[in-house]
């Protein structure tokens, strides 16, 4: 007889070899077809994994008081034993209760009356399958979904005569949760569905008389099943649409902030019909039009969708009636000039031909265009978005306009190829643009608050592409207030230096990073928190992004010949306590702010640079003269923006320690030529993963990362906003004196880090362990 894979080699070589076990019997159970041929085909394996003689698995009866079994005496042949649920059988008390049970001898009265001083043995179970019993390992199979108790598996005897292992109570509690989705699912497969929320019943979410009463509430009341449902039973919208894809046959489809409003099939239908009848076209895909319904067999029996999509193949999906509204006022949102994006291109006349030249300016000017691009920058403001990307395709390909949201690019609507060149026209006039003028790119700015009731301003590039188009690209400048300096993310550590590095009262900092990681954010910030009535702050920008009471900003014009230097020699000529640059872009800018720090200014700047020690060598590298930058400088803040995780959503899990050392390999990977990892590598690694149990750990010393899973909150993505990841490099003596002999940026990066500097990379990793994103997006915006 083989030894069982749990008594057998080291502890840890079993362990690991158990579970590799179990998940691939776990895959087998998985893929069987009915509840017998679990029992038959794979107790054999089960058996082998756990070295018992027997398995028995038990199933709850329709009357629910009384558990039925399955015993293998032979080859495919079985006799069945029926157990009341109660504390008068090992098997029932399980049931019973929902309590695993581990006996070393079931025929050992005073074993069973530590357990309870009710339960029993059943001798007769022995004699009438001809077995005699001894160990027993007994768990209960409950509803994945809810409390409903679906069986009890039941293993006998060990090979070797010992009790079963602690290994193996886990072992079985796992089993148990797998057979119990598969006879949940196999259940729902064979159980005729006599509503279309019965599965909420079959998947244990609600009682038949709980069903019926939300039927009756919602008639009393009123109001729909589906309200009913969810607010009151607190039945989330996904399981509910689930719920009614089971009956009616057809996937569910929830709703989606993002989707592209599918105009030409929009073209013949209102917004008061489609709430009427029930069905929305979504889009056009290779399986044909998809329709979305509320009830799929009322609208295909009525045959209209035949009759307004005719010729076409037609597929069907399934929601509730909450997302079908969302749904409908996402297409046909009457909150502007009572016209919805769908609306307006509607009313847009048909045809595939592009205007002429001469009529374009006339097409530009059209009231339904003109509206067209009111809405769409409304629309983008209202969602978020950073930028609008218009984007013409060649022949008759529709244009593409697409957001920019939380640093990714969405569709948002796709407008006719006759409507691209009016379109871009109009935005042209819109910015006083020259519309004639398509070989070059240009640059301007929209004032909306002329067009349209949102005071926003939206800087636009205009770049000419192939085939004679031009695309547009619009970033919205919102007059907002600074963000306050402690919601910037930034740790407590890098918050305490940063803040006594800014209150000195003169010297060079600079915040670096690439285009859209928030520099102009944070700097705004900074100067939020040492703007007093006693302080005199001018800024020199490009644009005013960020207005606040107290700066005297100025906007600067190089067409007017008020470029970055001219307004740095106006600032000194105006008695200032702290200048703030938009970008240092030249030498003749950098020179200026590093006189005007030596002469008792406080400046700030920005650099599109990597990191913070790179930052130094850039400068060098412009022809700064090191002595005087190295004693202006008071550290370089660099910051890159990572996508967060969805609060609403986000799935926690408690990390292996495979997961913690693979984060702590990274964390230490920048760490490794400093002085501390150099002589005593493993001393520096304990410090570092004590102050994370310190931190980041639970009670029980265990790290809980988190992963994106999706909801309506997020669209979908596990993903809402951003989270600043930072590196604060501080003008050290040490560094000085480097950049004084223009040291490289390695050296530069090892003294930064032997002071205390974490790099971007080691404050995500921190920021993963806090929950706040993972390490996926860590490493897309950090790497190195």
């Amino acid at each position: 007889m083989s030894t069982p894979i749990a008594r057998s080699g080291s502890a840890l070589a079993r362990r690991l070899a158990f579970f590799k076990g179990l998940q691939g019997l776990n895959t087998r159970i998985h893929d069987t077809s009915n509840i017998d041929e679990i029992i038959f085909e794979v107790s054999t394996e089960v058996c082998a994994l756990f070295g018992a003689e027997r398995m028995t698995i038990y199933v709850v009866d329709d009357a629910g008081n009384t558990i039925s079994s399955r015993v293998k005496t032979g080859l495919h042949v079985a006799k069945s034993i029926r157990l009341p649920i109660s504390d008068k059988s090992v098997a029932g008390f399980c049931a019973q209760h929902r309590r695993m049970l581990n006996i070393r001898n079931v025929y050992d009265g005073q074993e069973l009356q530590q357990i309870s001083d009710s339960i029993e043995f059943r001798r007769e179970v022995d004699e009438r399958s001809g077995f005699h019993c001894q160990q027993m390992l007994v768990a209960p199979l409950v509803h994945p979904e809810g409390s409903r108790l679906l069986g009890v598996i039941q293993l006998m005897n060990t090979q070797d005569g010992e009790p079963f292992s602690s290994v193996e109570e886990e072992g079985v509690l796992a089993l148990a949760q797998t057979l119990a989705i598969a006879f949940a699912q196999r259940m729902q497969a064979t159980v005729p569905l006599r509503s279309k929320y019965h599965q909420l019943v079959l998947r244990g979410r609600l009682s038949d008389k709980e069903l019926d009463q939300s039927a009756e509430d919602a008639r009393t009341r009123k109001i729909t099943q589906e309200s009913v449902l969810v607010d009151d039973r607190k039945i989330s919208l996904a399981e509910v649409g689930e719920a009614m894809a089971a009956f009616y046959g057809v996937p569910y489809e929830p709703f989606r902030p993002d989707r592209i409003k599918p105009m030409d099939l929009l073209r013949n239908i209102k917004r008061e019909y489609a709430i009427q009848n029930g069905w929305l076209p979504l889009e056009e895909t290779q399986e044909g039009i998809i329709i979305l319904a509320v009830d799929p067999e009322q609208v295909m029996g009525t045959r209209v969708v035949l009759n307004v999509f005719q010729n076409a193949r037609l597929v069907y999906r399934v929601t509730t009636r909450a997302e079908f509204e969302q749904t409908v006022g996402q297409y046909f949102d009457q909150s502007f000039e009572e016209f919805s994006v769908g609306d307006l291109l509607s009313d847009l006349a048909d045809g595939d031909e592009a205007p002429s030249a001469g009529d374009e300016l006339s097409a530009a000017a059209d009231n339904e265009l003109v509206k067209l691009v009111n809405r769409i920058i409304i629309d983008a403001y209202r969602q978020g978005a950073s930028d609008i990307h218009i984007e013409p395709r060649p022949g008759k390909e529709k244009m593409l306009v697409r957001f920019r949201k939380d640093g990714l690019l969405v569709p948002y609507v796709e407008v006719p190829a006759a409507y691209r060149n009016p379109m871009v026209a109009r935005i042209k006039i819109m910015c006083d643009l020259d519309i004639s003028e398509r070989r070059k790119p240009q640059d301007g700015k929209i004032k909306f608050r002329k067009y349209g009731p949102l005071d926003v301003e939206l800087r636009v590039a205009t770049i000419p592409t192939a085939g004679g188009l031009e695309d547009v690209v619009m970033r919205l400048l919102t007059q907002g207030e600074p963000i306050p300096i402690d919601k910037l993310a930034l740790s407590d550590y890098n918050l305490q230096r940063l803040t006594a590095t800014v209150t000195k009262p003169y010297g060079l900092f600079f915040v670096c990073g690439p285009t859209g990681s928030g520099k102009t954010t944070t700097l705004h910030s900074l100067l939020k928190y040492i703007n007093k009535p006693e302080t005199k702050i001018w800024t020199a920008e490009d644009p005013v992004e960020i207005t606040q009471r107290g700066l005297r900003q100025v906007q600067v014009n190089r067409k007017a010949g008020l470029n970055f230097p001219t307004v740095m020699r106006a600032f000194l000529r105006a008695d200032p306590d702290v200048i703030m640059v938009g970008e240092m872009r030249d030498a003749e800018t950098v020179q200026i702010a590093i006189e005007a720090s030596l002469t008792g200014h406080m400046v700030f700047s920005t650099l599109h640079t990597n990191s913070a020690p790179e930052s130094a060598v850039r400068l060098l590298d412009m022809g700064m003269d090191p002595f005087n930058f190295a004693d202006a400088l008071l550290g370089v803040l660099a910051q890159r923006l990572a996508r967060r995780l969805c609060k609403h959503c986000r799935a926690p899990e408690v990390a292996t320690d495979e997961e913690i050392t693979a984060l702590l390999d990274e964390y230490c990977e920048d760490l490794r030529k400093t002085r501390q990892f150099r002589e005593a590598p493993g001393e520096a690694r304990s410090e570092i993963l004590a102050d994370w149990h310190e931190r980041f750990a639970d009670e029980q010393g265990r790290f809980v990362l988190f992963r994106p899973t999706g909801c309506p909150e997020c669209s979908q993505s596990g993903y809402r906003g951003r989270i600043g990841l930072h590196e604060l490099m501080l003008g050290s003596d040490a560094i000085r004196r480097q950049i004084q002999t223009r040291a490289l940026v390695s050296d530069l990066l090892v003294s930064a880090l032997e002071e205390g500097m974490r790099t971007l990379r080691q404050d995500g990793i921190q920021k993963v362990l806090s929950g706040d994103t993972d390490m996926a997006q860590v490493r897309r915006v950090c790497i190195r």
